[in-house]
């Protein structure tokens, strides 16, 4: 039995085609993704924060009044 190569290995992984359509497909939702994370951490993040902290300064206040 012949010892393998370096080469006859290399040459194996790269006739092997079985992730590719699989990895394609990652990097084409990725590709949609992206766009969209970057619109929401951009537009959306900073109306989700001021509702947070309004509902956080709310809740302080009905503390404050609570305990007075």
């Amino acid at each position: 039995m012949p010892k393998p190569s370096l080469l006859s290995l290399l040459r194996k992984v790269d006739a092997d085609e079985d992730g590719a359509v699989s990895l394609e497909t990652i990097l084409i939702i990725g590709a949609i993704a992206l766009p969209i994370l970057i619109f929401l951490i951009r537009v959306g993040w900073p109306r989700i924060k001021e509702y947070f902290n309004r509902g956080l300064d709310d809740l302080e206040d009905g503390a404050n009044r609570a305990v007075q």
